[in-house]
């Protein structure tokens, strides 16, 4: 049995929409078993535990959350030179383009030597103002299917041994 841990924070709902549609969509495959922590719930060991990983975050302020940020501190030392080559996959919930926090995840995992196996994904909320940043999320149907994807290609790479 594979195991997939995807690690996500969300405040606004919108991630954790996106993880529950990739988390869904990766269930259906058969010899793969899904985990799904909030980050600041993950440690080492669960890190060691799993074959592959989804790192699922808001944009916020042209970066990956904090919370997102304190998991991958916490986690850096103790797995240096332990997950070298394991696949991974990252979304984005962005207000508005989420190029930054790509940016900032992509270098976190290089740091980790992590191989990254789907292009990473940035579902834009286009949330602008105070109130629509504050606002809790609504992903569109059309994006949770693309989270749904990047779930189930992981998963099936995973079971086939591809990844």
């Amino acid at each position: 049995m594979k195991k997939l841990l995807i690690v996500y924070y969300s405040y606004t709902g919108g991630t954790a929409q996106m993880v529950e549609a990739a988390a869904t969509a990766g269930q259906g495959e058969d010899g793969i078993e899904i985990d799904v922590l909030r980050a600041e719930d993950c440690q080492p060991e669960h890190m060691l535990s799993a074959d592959g990983y989804i790192f699922a975050t808001p944009e916020n302020l042209a970066a990956i959350a904090g919370v997102m940020k304190a998991f991958f501190d916490r986690c850096y030392y103790p797995l240096l030179g332990k997950i070298e080559g394991r696949p991974y996959a990252a979304m984005i919930c962005a207000g508005s383009d989420g190029e930054n926090a790509q940016k900032q995840l992509e270098r976190i995992a290089t740091g980790w030597r992590l191989k990254k196996v789907i292009d990473s994904l940035i579902v834009c909320t286009h949330a602008q103002t105070e109130e629509q940043i504050l606002a809790p999320k609504t992903i569109s149907e059309t994006d949770r299917q693309r989270c749904a994807e990047t779930g189930a290609t992981l998963s099936a790479g995973l079971a086939m041994g591809i990844f």
